[in-house]
């Protein structure tokens, strides 16, 4: 057994377990101050674009949150309408001596929302963003999934023994809309595949429904088609392609804001306001700076006393 400072004794083999794993919590802590000094950066010298003359590729945007096509979510704990929600439920448990409140389920929405400004509309995926809402609520209650926000009172929480804990983050319509992402114009003939892939495409779809295409095209009655008639129908594919390219093409355009395929480029989305969002994640940088120095004396001062033994 190891002596430690004289506050308690420890064998070898924990006192390495604790001083490493305390390392590399450090090695978090540090990882994550440069992450949220790097994002507060980011936020604070990446110049604001308008929809309507945003460039394809990294943006920021500022407006207003709306539903998609007048659509709002319902938060799955409380009920309220929203555009974008995470939830978290956990429950309290006991075990011998101690008690700690375990995490059962959690979700996210996925739905895309739209943001507005003065100049036009964007849609807003949500998948993979880092979000920073502002309105959070944490309450608790006796039921795994709640009806209601109204939280319990002692008694009923002593009758029925189960304790929960509920999380609810949301974003809520016509509140300020923050987003740094990937700005990506879809429709109006953009990214439409070649003439030849598209027949190619309607000729397996014809050839999935065989019979079909039998009736359709296999006058003679042979219930085969030759390469004459495969001619016909390569012929009347390419006009059904270029009639759908042009349905296609005649697509209005529809601006998308979503996670970047680039590693390391970042997407952020948050109703706070810009300078607002840049101090939180400065906080967050100061947090993670006590929580390195911490464990990193912890960690040092649990391998010194092992150097010692």
């Amino acid at each position: 057994m190891i002596d430690v400072y004289g506050l308690f004794w420890l064998d070898s083999t924990h006192l390495v377990l604790i001083a490493g794993s305390t390392g590399i919590v450090a090695l978090y802590f540090l990882w994550r101050v440069f992450a949220r000094l790097r994002l507060a950066w980011i936020v604070e010298n990446t110049p604001t674009s308008l929809v309507r003359s945003a460039a394809q590729g990294q943006v920021e945007l500022v407006g207003q949150a709306f539903p998609f096509e007048g659509r709002p979510l319902r938060a799955p704990l409380t009920g309220n309408p929203c555009l974008w929600y995470r939830y978290r439920i956990e429950k309290y448990q006991r075990r011998g001596k101690n008690s700690q409140w375990k995490e059962i389920e959690k979700g996210v929405s996925e739905q895309a929302f739209e943001l507005r400004d003065a100049t036009g509309s964007c849609l807003i995926d949500p998948r993979g963003a880092d979000v920073h809402p502002r309105l959070r609520k944490r309450w608790e209650g006796n039921r795994r999934h709640p009806l209601s926000g109204d939280s319990p009172g002692l008694l009923s929480r002593l009758v029925f023994g189960e304790r929960y804990r509920y999380t609810e983050e949301l974003f809520v319509a016509e509140d300020i809309c923050y987003a740094l992402g990937w700005f990506e114009t879809r429709g109006g003939g953009r990214h439409l595949p070649a003439l030849e892939q598209m027949t190619a495409d309607v000729v397996r779809e014809w050839k999935a429904d065989y019979p079909a295409l039998l009736a359709r095209f296999d006058s003679s009655g042979t219930g085969q088609l030759d390469e004459s008639v495969w001619s016909r129908v390569r012929e009347a594919a390419a006009e059904e392609a270029a009639q759908r390219r042009r349905v296609l093409a005649g697509e209005a355009d529809q601006h998308w804001l979503q996670r970047p395929s680039r590693r390391g480029l970042p997407f952020l989305l948050s109703d706070h306001h810009e300078d607002d969002l840049s101090r939180q994640l400065r906080r967050q940088s100061g947090l993670a700076t006590a929580g390195l120095l911490v464990c990193s004396l912890v960690s040092g001062g649990l391998w010194l006393a092992l150097l010692n033994a």
